[in-house]
């Protein structure tokens, strides 16, 4: 029966969610559809590839994971299938797998170009339709991804930011906001955990102060910034009851520091 993901930047105002769903379902309507967001940034990419990294690990093994966040769409980008171990992704080759593959360099990387597995016509502006649906449908089906078009060595990759480690402190940054307002940043517990290890230090983001990390979100004080390790297991500033993004006025696609501080001597 096969597994279909599909995450998009098209939100639920528009048809487009419910076609790429029919053209899927026309091929192959035994399949599972399930839509993990519809509600992905349209232009800041880096935010998309967090989303990925923090859902696929949930679904069983052989599913197909359809992303369409495609500004480029009709243009020169390629588009692109990748086959992991455990499930196969397929979307647009801009960027926003960058944190799949850094997390899978065994996979394989497919540019889609086979007709076959297209709808009989492409339109220039809807190719989440007319490509990258039926060629989901069809891997559901259990063609095999290297049917649709030659391997590639090249797919695009977007810089990460980096963890920095200067003197006492631990330096990262927000990778994105969510729908709470909370801020999801890239310092991971496990780096977090060694490098801090029952150490007394604060957290400083932008002009404000955190002396402690949370358990959960209801230990804040309602309209105070608190820090806590989230369910992607990323350090989170939030706040209980408000938002911690407008608290310290935080724009997607703006670089934010967060600092960990440790106030003992090393």
């Amino acid at each position: 029966m096969g597994v279909v993901t599909l995450s998009t930047d098209f939100g639920w105002n528009d048809p487009y969610v419910g076609i790429m769903k029919g053209v899927i379902l026309g091929i192959n309507p035994q399949v599972r559809l399930v839509d993990i967001t519809h509600a992905l940034s349209h232009h800041h990419l880096l935010e998309v590839a967090f989303v990925l990294q923090s859902a696929y690990a949930y679904f069983p093994e052989g599913s197909i994971h359809l992303v369409v966040v495609d500004p480029g769409v009709g243009g020169e980008r390629r588009l692109i299938g990748i086959q992991g171990k455990d499930c196969t992704w397929v979307g647009p080759d801009n960027g926003l797998f960058t944190l799949v593959l850094k997390n899978h360099p065994e996979a394989e990387v497919v540019h889609l170009n086979n007709p076959h597995f297209f709808l009989p016509t492409v339109s220039n502006t809807f190719h989440g339709r007319d490509i990258m649906a039926p060629v989901a449908a069809h891997l559901s089906l259990g063609t095999p991804l290297r049917e649709m078009g030659p391997l590639i060595a090249d797919p695009i990759l977007l810089p990460v930011p980096e963890l920095e480690i200067k003197d006492k402190a631990l330096i990262g940054q927000v990778l994105r906001v969510d729908h709470f307002g909370n801020l999801i940043t890239n310092i991971d517990q496990k780096i977090l955990s060694a490098l801090f290890p029952n150490a007394s230090f604060k957290i400083v983001i932008g002009p404000e102060t955190i002396t402690e990390i949370h358990q959960h979100y209801s230990q804040g004080r309602p309209g105070d910034l608190m820090a806590l390790i989230g369910s992607s297991g990323y350090l989170e500033i939030a706040c209980n009851l408000g938002s911690a993004a407008e608290i310290v006025g935080f724009v997607s696609g703006v670089e934010l520091k967060v600092m960990v501080i440790r106030k003992t001597a090393l």
